[in-house]
C-alpha cells in the first residue's frame, strides 16, 4: 500500500468521480441493473496518481488466489499496492454495493460534513437535519479534534470523512463512532450512532439583493437536474452561487447535467482511456445570461473540480475560494471471480482549456478563505443581473 495512504480512505474516502460507465460495467458483470446504463456510456473516473496497475496482473493474482482457496479481494490489493496506483482500490462485493447505493443517494453515517477551518483544524461545515449529530447536538462550527480517541489534526478532510462512515471497516447503520469535539473553551466526547441517510445533494437558498445560492454536496443521482431546475426557477435575473465546497464528487454524468444548467453545448471536459482521447459535451439550451459565481475549496473534488474548470474555462462563471483538490484520474472497475471489484487507473481528465486537474487542481479567479462566501457575493452583486 502506498506510505501514508490508509486502505480505508483509498477505499472509498468519500464520494469521487465516476462517469456513467462504472454502471454499465457494473451490469455487464451483473452488479447493477440493465436499467441503470446510460446509453453510449464513457469509462468510470476516479481520481489517481499518474502510476497505472496492471489489469492483467491484477487478473492472474485474483485467479490463482481463487484457486488455491484464499482471499481474492486481499490478492488483488497486493498488486494494486505495489504498483504504486495511489488511487486504485479493491472492493469487496458488499463495500462496492455500498459505493454505488451512495451514488444513489444514500449512505451510512452519522450526518455531518467537515471542513478546514481557518485555523487548519478540521471543523463541522454542515450538520444534516434529523441526522445523529443534529440530535446528539452538534453544531455548525465545532471543530472534530479526535475520532475514536485517534486525533486528526493534520488528516486530509477527505480521510476525516472516512473515519466518521467507518469505511474500510464494519461499520453498518447502528454502529458507534466516539466524536471528540471542541466549542469555543468547551471540549466534550460524543458518541453518535451510525445511521442509513438520504444525502441532501442539492439545496437552494434565496439570498438578498436578488440571488440564489444552489450548494452541491456531491453530485448523486438526479442531482444535475436538480441544479439544473433551480436555475430555471431563480427569479428573472438573479444571479446564482454555486457552492461546491466540500463537494467531494460523484456521478460525472450529473456533472455534466448541472454544468449544461449554465452553457449552451460546448465541450466540459475532455479524458484519455490508454491513450484513447474521448470528450463530454454540455447540453444545449442552458442559461448563458445569469451571472454565476463558483465556490470552490480543498473539499471541491473531482466531478465539482470539473464543473468548476469548465466554467472557469468557459468563462462562464468566476471562481472564489481556495485551491481544489486535484483529483483527476480515470478509472475503470472490474469484477473479479469472487464478486469483488477492482478499480484500476486508466487515463486522466482535462478541463476545456486542456489544464490536466490531477495533483494541480483549479485554482480560482480570487482567491479567499474565511471570508470567501462574503467575497463571492460582493462579487456577484459586481457583475449586475442577467437579462
Amino acid at each position: 500500500m502506498p506510505r501514508g495512504v490508509p486502505r480505508g480512505f483509498r477505499r472509498g474516502a468519500a464520494l469521487t468521480m465516476v462517469f456513467a460507465g462504472v454502471l454499465a460495467a457494473a451490469s455487464a458483470t451483473g452488479l447493477l441493473p440493465r436499467s441503470e446504463v446510460e446509453p453510449d456510456p464513457v469509462p468510470a473516473a476516479r481520481a489517481a496518481a499518474a502510476t497505472m496497475a496492471d489489469r492483467d496482473e491484477v487478473a492472474r493474482a485474483a485467479a490463482r488466489a481463487m484457486a488455491d482457496g484464499k482471499s481474492v479481494a486481499d490478492a488483488a490489493e497486493e498488486v494494486v499496492s505495489r504498483s504504486g496506483d495511489r488511487w486504485g482500490a479493491v472492493y469487496d462485493k458488499g463495500e462496492y454495493e455500498e459505493f454505488t447505493q451512495a451514488l444513489d443517494g444514500a449512505y451510512t453515517g452519522v450526518g455531518l460534513w467537515a471542513r478546514r477551518g481557518p485555523d487548519g483544524r478540521v471543523e463541522v461545515a454542515r450538520v444534516q437535519r434529523g441526522g445523529p449529530a443534529e440530535r446528539a447536538g452538534v453544531r455548525t462550527g465545532d471543530q472534530v479534534r479526535t475520532i475514536d480517541g485517534a486525533a486528526i489534526d493534520g488528516r486530509p478532510v477527505s480521510e476525516v470523512v472516512a473515519l466518521l462512515r467507518g469505511d474500510g471497516k464494519e461499520a453498518p447503520a447502528g454502529s458507534v463512532v466516539a466524536l471528540g469535539l471542541q466549542r469555543g473553551e468547551r471540549t466534550w466526547t460524543q458518541t453518535l450512532r451510525r445511521a442509513r441517510l438520504a444525502t441532501e445533494a442539492v439545496t437552494v437558498q434565496k439570498l438578498d439583493g436578488n440571488a440564489v445560492m444552489i450548494k452541491v454536496a456531491a453530485f448523486t443521482k438526479g442531482s444535475g437536474e436538480r441544479v439544473r431546475d433551480a436555475v430555471r426557477r431563480a427569479p428573472a435575473g438573479a444571479g446564482v452561487l454555486l457552492d461546491l465546497r466540500g463537494n467531494g464528487g460523484g456521478l460525472v454524468s450529473e456533472a455534466v447535467t448541472a454544468a449544461s444548467a449554465f452553457l449552451d453545448g460546448g465541450l466540459v471536459a475532455t479524458y484519455d482511456v490508454h491513450g484513447e482521447q474521448k470528450a463530454m459535451y454540455a447540453r444545449p439550451g442552458g442559461d448563458t445570461e445569469r451571472p454565476v459565481v463558483a465556490l470552490v475549496d480543498g473539499g471541491t473534488m473531482s466531478a465539482a473540480e470539473l464543473v468548476a474548470g469548465a466554467l472557469q474555462d468557459r468563462g462562464r462563471a468566476v471562481t472564489v475560494g481556495s485551491r481544489t483538490f486535484g483529483k483527476g484520474s480515470v478509472q475503470m472497475p472490474e469484477k473479479l471471480p469472487d464478486g469483488s471489484v477492482a478499480e484500476l487507473t486508466v487515463g486522466h481528465y482535462r478541463t476545456p482549456a486542456g489544464r490536466d486537474v490531477e495533483g494541480k487542481g483549479i485554482t480560482p479567479d480570487l482567491v479567499a478563505g474565511k471570508e470567501a462566501q462574503k467575497r463571492a457575493r460582493t462579487v456577484l452583486s459586481g457583475l449586475g443581473t442577467g437579462t
